[in-house]
């Protein structure tokens, strides 16, 4: 038995290693793409939800699941790949957004409260 042979036997074959996306799998993630982008653009061109801060709640979420979609169908992360280090990276990387998110909506919300505070009685 030769050593790649070998080494073949004892760490799968090079396909199970690194999940591959079928054209389905592209396509399914390049419509889910599409429409997490056009639904948040259609809300805030037609003022649908007449709330601002509401409007901005709802375009995070989609912003989350767009990039939740990006990582599934493109990056081909799932609990299975790397003995679970992706879906730990898909995790981590969730959180750090919400954090950036949820710190500059504060940031400019105070922004625009504390900057000019005299701009408020005209």
């Amino acid at each position: 038995m030769s050593g790649s042979q070998n080494h073949a036997e004892t760490h799968g074959a090079p396909d199970d290693h690194a999940p591959h996306g079928s054209l389905r799998g592209y396509v399914t993630g390049f419509l889910l793409s599409v429409v997490l982008t056009a639904i948040p653009f259609w809300l805030v061109m037609n003022d649908v939800l007449g709330n601002a801060t509401l409007t901005a709640i709802v375009i995070m979420a989609f912003a989350a699941a767009q990039i939740v979609v990006h990582m599934v169908y493109f990056l081909h992360m799932n609990g299975r790949s790397e003995g679970g280090w992706n879906m730990m990276g898909l995790i981590f990387t969730l959180v750090i957004v919400a954090i950036v998110l949820a710190g500059s909506l504060w940031v400019m919300f105070h922004l625009n409260s504390n900057m000019m505070p005299d701009m408020h009685r005209m």
